[in-house]
């Protein structure tokens, strides 16, 4: 007879972080068995640094903030693990939900447990008062997460998309140069001076996006703090010395492991494109991410990836236009309060 516990842990309590040690063991057991990692950067991005309590500053991270880590074991070995977002107010509906993501172990699948970890998430957002919403993020939209989502009362109401295309530079696919608008320049990050103007400018060209439009100077601190960061690929587009729009690519370490799944040193990511909202129908978003586009195939990447919403139509219009097509989807399915 086997027996399983869900219990919610302080990961920068554990000690030794060997608990985070089998959370990212089981990342790759189910990137090996799906094709697809089951967490987000965002979500690794807080295994790695949360764990530890800390910045570089000694300030707490998501200031003094953090969300809740569930842990499943089954007699005793790490089976499942979830990881909820403190509450946060959704910028189209305007109610507050908690996002967040879980996963299963490939040897652990259909016994129920993916249900039970789901519905003790679900528990402690209602606990907490307020009829927030939970969200929940699967990653790659597999049958297994869809039937599950629809067991646990969960319905699909999201969709990211993540579109590719060679960068190989065939005659048949070629990549145009970029043609920046008239009176604009282009530039490089300067770490240690951009950081907040590139902050507030991200904040109104995502105004309406749940996740990238709230960024915090820590989430740009931690990125500025991994080995793929590169301020030669951060490209910043100014207009009389004010910063209107930026292209931040990133190239996907060898390692395996790493998100997200099939990555290697091929591969280029468009990491986040945005511009002022007074910049849109300029051209100028076109023109980073064409200038983007180009520093990853002269970094030696043969392929280019991004992420964009389902229902962002012009975007998607935009990097069909350029030759992406889609590759694979994500999809967040939601649970009513109280459901």
């Amino acid at each position: 007879m086997t027996s399983s516990q869900i219990t919610r842990a302080a990961l920068r309590n554990l000690p030794g972080n060997l608990q985070v040690a089998a959370i990212m063991d089981l990342v790759r057991a189910c990137q090996a068995a799906d094709g697809v990692t089951p967490l987000s950067e965002h979500v690794l991005l807080h295994l790695r640094y949360d764990s530890i309590g800390a910045d570089s500053t000694g300030t707490p991270e998501r200031g003094g903030e953090p969300g809740q880590d569930f842990l499943l074991t089954v007699d005793g070995d790490l089976a499942g693990y979830a990881y909820l977002d403190p509450p946060a107010a959704d910028p189209h509906s305007g109610t507050t939900e908690v996002s967040g993501e879980l996963m299963i172990g490939p040897g652990h699948r259909r016994h129920g447990l993916g249900r039970a970890l789901a519905a003790e998430a679900a528990a402690a957002v209602d606990a907490e008062g307020g009829g927030h919403e939970l969200r929940l993020w699967a990653h790659g939209d597999l049958p297994a997460a869809a039937a599950l989502a629809r067991a646990a009362g969960f319905e699909r109401f999201r969709a990211l998309w993540q579109l590719r295309r060679p960068l190989s530079g065939s005659p048949g696919d070629p990549l145009a140069r970029p043609a920046l608008p008239a009176g604009r320049t282009l530039r490089t990050f300067v770490p240690g001076e951009d950081e907040d103007e590139w902050l507030a400018l991200n904040a109104r060209a995502f105004a309406k996006h749940p996740e990238q439009g709230g960024w915090t100077r820590h989430d740009l601190d931690l990125r500025e703090r991994e080995s793929w960061f590169d301020p030669a690929g951060f490209f910043i587009a100014d207009k009389d010395g004010v910063m209107t729009g930026f292209h931040w690519t990133k190239m996907h370490p060898p390692e395996p492991g790493t998100w997200p799944s099939g990555t290697g040193r091929g591969l280029g990511e468009v990491y986040v494109v945005g511009v002022d909202p007074a910049e849109q129908g300029s051209g100028l978003g076109r023109a980073l991410t064409l200038a983007g586009l180009h520093h990853l195939r002269d970094r030696g990447a043969d392929q280019a990836m991004l992420y964009v919403d389902e229902d962002n139509v012009p975007a998607i219009r935009m990097y069909e236009a350029l030759g992406f097509t889609r590759a694979s989807v994500d999809a967040m399915y939601r649970r009513p309060p109280g459901n």
